[in-house]
């Protein structure tokens, strides 16, 4: 196995250790699992909006106007998505620490599926650069790993709530790492010269604009639900710190 596709592979592999360090004795509360959508929300707006649409506009050949509407066709996508997935109504759910499940296996699946597209892409960066540059991939492939963790936390959580399966949810969340796997996969077979920076531009803007539409729609709300007492904005801004560090030291490996 290269070199590259060993870091891609251990960086993928990182949401496995979120997906553990989400996983205790016993099922976490009401709070701590409102604390963790709103996580889950915080680190995928801030690498929407900080990290991967701004990367997509400053591709060189991606027009603004084709990059911004890519953007809108992820929301719209998001929301043609969130229309043909199975709906719990407030109504048909029983009183109790459980009422949340049926709704709660809807946002897992969402939720996989958005970190898992913002993942493929990434995998695909993370191989290309360890094959230019071996140290300077080293260095992203950490970074990589870093921000990975929070996410295979932030999937495994709900899966965990809602199925009550360990193994329901390290498998949910270790798909979502095996995305971006593939996308080192992909980029080995092809050996980086077929991938278009348009095409890759034009993916990120469009999974961008899916993150961000998921975290609005379906997280936030979805932790206030679940946990009215407390303010989900905690768990946001806890998410963005967290993952604006990660980006902060994925930045300086690259300066370095």
């Amino acid at each position: 196995m290269s070199a590259p596709l060993l870091l891609t592979l251990l960086a993928g592999s990182a949401t496995f250790i979120g997906a553990l360090l989400s996983l205790p004795g016993k099922k976490p509360s009401n709070r701590v699992l409102a604390f963790s959508l709103g996580f889950a929300a915080g680190i995928m707006l801030l690498i929407s909006l900080m990290e991967m649409l701004p990367a997509a506009l400053a591709t060189p050949s991606m027009p603004p106007i084709v990059g911004y509407g890519m953007f809108i066709i992820g929301l719209l996508g998001y929301f043609a998505l969130d229309h043909l997935l199975p709906h719990a109504h407030p109504q048909d759910l029983s009183v109790g620490a459980m009422e949340h499940k049926p709704q709660l296996r809807r946002t897992a699946m969402l939720l996989t599926l958005g970190i898992s597209l913002h993942n493929f892409p990434e995998g695909i960066a993370t191989y290309v650069t360890a094959s230019q540059d071996l140290e300077l991939g080293l260095g992203i492939a950490l970074a990589v790993a870093l921000h990975n963790i929070p996410e295979g936390l932030a999937v495994a959580g709900p899966v965990y709530a809602a199925t009550g399966s360990r193994g329901r949810a390290l498998l949910w969340s270790g798909l979502s790492g095996c995305a971006e796997i593939a996308g080192g996969v992909l980029a080995w077979l092809v050996l980086g010269t077929l991938i278009s920076p348009m095409v890759m531009a034009a993916i990120m803007a469009a999974v961008a604009g899916i993150m961000v539409a998921l975290s609005v729609d379906e997280l936030m709300p979805l932790a206030k639900e679940i946990d009215p007492v407390n303010n989900p904005s905690y768990g946001v801004l806890c998410g963005m710190a967290t993952m604006g560090l990660s980006l902060t030291l994925l930045q300086l490996s690259d300066m370095g």
